[in-house]
């Protein structure tokens, strides 16, 4: 059962040693990632859709509620919390633990690394310079995510909208997705 939960799989039987595997791969894949992510936070060159609409969350709420506790990460795992919340009044069997594992672990990864980062971000870099570092982060982003992908543990929230919009409207997939992208940095582009 818990193998099942973890991989969102209820008709294939795995072994706990190969859902360990599979977790294991999620959170090396999550951490790359999202150390992908973190350097297009720091060197202020971009992010991918979804952490577009958090740092354009971040940035409203930020300026409306100065608190210490208010960090890019804490407002990923919020907004993470409210879509799962949506997901279990729309159809829980959409709602596994490894997906719940990799939405919910990503915003404090980008607070780790945001940490030990920052030193090195004191001033906006120059083009060239962010115009390296954007090229990095998409690679990085991009090796992590496939990395997450493969080990069949879990999936984004980007991709989980996706899935259960295209399931529900007997849509494709890759236009919903681009759609739900495309939502998300407009909202975050509104909101600051």
């Amino acid at each position: 059962i818990v193998s099942n939960l973890i991989t969102g799989d209820m008709f294939m039987k795995r072994s706990l040693r190969e859902t360990l595997v599979r977790v294991i791969l999620l959170f090396v894949g999550l951490t790359i990632a999202h150390f992908g992510v973190t350097l297009f936070l720091l060197a202020d060159a971009g992010s991918d859709p979804f952490n577009v609409l958090i740092q354009g969350l971040f940035r409203a709420l930020s300026h409306a509620f100065p608190w210490s506790f208010l960090t890019h990460g804490n407002t990923h795992v919020a907004v993470c919390f409210l879509i799962i919340l949506i997901l279990l009044f729309v159809d829980r069997s959409y709602i596994k633990i490894g997906t719940l594992l990799c939405m919910i672990c990503g915003g404090p990864i980008i607070d780790i690394f945001t940490g030990i980062l920052s030193p090195f971000f004191t001033e906006r870099p120059s083009f060239p310079g962010s115009l390296l570092i954007l090229a990095a982060a998409c690679v990085i982003l991009a090796f992590g995510m496939t990395i997450v992908i493969k080990s069949d543990a879990g999936t984004g929230p980007n991709d989980l909208v996706a899935v259960v919009i295209s399931d529900k409207l007997h849509k494709s997939f890759s236009v919903i997705r681009i759609l739900v992208d495309l939502s998300f940095v407009a909202i975050g582009f509104l909101l600051g």
